[in-house]
């Protein structure tokens, strides 16, 4: 048992954090020969025509695409204009495989917005460089990407990275059918600690709450955020009401151990917050939106009732 007292889910079963390339031929053989030699280095998920390839695109969102040009049906080249006309497959990297050497269709593959072509039959240490490179450059971007998602002030999550990732983190519980926890959290009387302490002494607070907050995020997946100026809010996955509740009471507890003295505060001689904890499980026709009206209707209660407290809703 965590300390959650089990009112905080198992992880979500079998999921693989390794790095998804999605391969597409209409030949077994070649897709088997390929996954083979790359699999050590990625998730490899097979495909064999264009129809299922740009399905498993939109559902799997792998980092990296290896697809056939000559196919039945639909060819490469119209799986791949395709790919690249859908705003949520469009940013996906794309490597022909081809047996072709005409330089009219690699001109046109990548006018098409593939970035590079391998030649049918592949050689294994080229395949495998080829794709070793790309999942390199892709974990580059993600981490540049992460960085414009961290607040400068505070080094936590910002707004951009919460409304990311509650959506993600929506979608995966509407599948799951698992509960999704958010606390809503605001430093007390800020605007008063400010106008007496003065700024810099407010900027150094705010730091010190959202380390205590970051600091009791315990899964790899839960989020704490800087929200904006003195809110914060925590997405906590696979938790229920009752384990949202306890953990806005550690938190409540851990930033009054801050001991930062607060000289303009009704709510007690230290900086302090306010929580609203609320949890649901995501079905159809609700949305992020219900998620983040509840716990704020909780925070206004804990502000009304005193401060200092955590409201929680189920």
């Amino acid at each position: 048992m965590d300390h959650h007292h089990g009112r905080r889910l198992n992880d979500f079963p079998g999921e693989d954090s390794r790095p998804k390339v999605l391969l597409v031929d209409d030949q077994p053989l070649n897709l088997m020969f390929a996954a083979a030699e790359i699999e050590d280095l990625c998730h490899p998920i097979l495909a064999g025509n264009g129809e299922e390839a740009l399905h498993l695109a939109r559902a799997e969102q792998p980092g990296l695409i290896l697809l056939g040009v000559r196919m039945p049906g639909m060819d490469g080249f119209e799986v791949c204009r395709r790919l690249k006309a859908d705003p949520e497959t469009a940013g996906i990297t794309v490597i022909f495989l081809t047996a072709l050497n005409d330089e009219t269709d690699e001109e046109l593959g990548l006018n098409l917005g593939a970035i590079d072509y391998i030649s049918k039959p592949f050689s294994p240490p080229i395949l495998r460089a080829r794709v070793r490179n790309q999942l390199l450059g892709l974990r580059q971007r993600q981490q540049l990407e992460r960085i414009a998602q961290i607040d400068a002030l505070t080094g936590i999550a910002n707004r951009r990275s919460f409304d990311g990732g509650l959506q993600d983190e929506w979608r995966r519980h509407l599948a799951a059918g698992q509960p999704l926890g958010l606390l809503m959290i605001d430093v007390d009387h800020f605007k008063q600690f400010n106008d007496r302490c003065g700024h810099p002494a407010g900027d150094q607070a705010l730091q010190r709450v959202a380390a205590a907050i970051a600091r009791h995020m315990q899964r790899q997946d839960d989020l704490a955020v800087r929200y904006g100026g003195e809110e914060f809010a925590c997405i906590l996955p696979r938790t229920d009401g009752p384990g949202a509740l306890e953990l806005g009471e550690r938190l409540c507890e851990a930033v009054r151990a801050l001991r930062i003295p607060h000289p303009a505060s009704t709510a007690g001689q230290w900086v302090t917050i306010s929580v609203g904890a609320f949890s649901c499980v995501p079905r159809a026709g609700m949305s992020t939106a219900d998620l983040v009206v509840g716990a704020d209707r909780h925070l206004y209660q804990a502000k009304a009732q005193g401060r200092d407290r955590v409201v929680a809703g189920f």
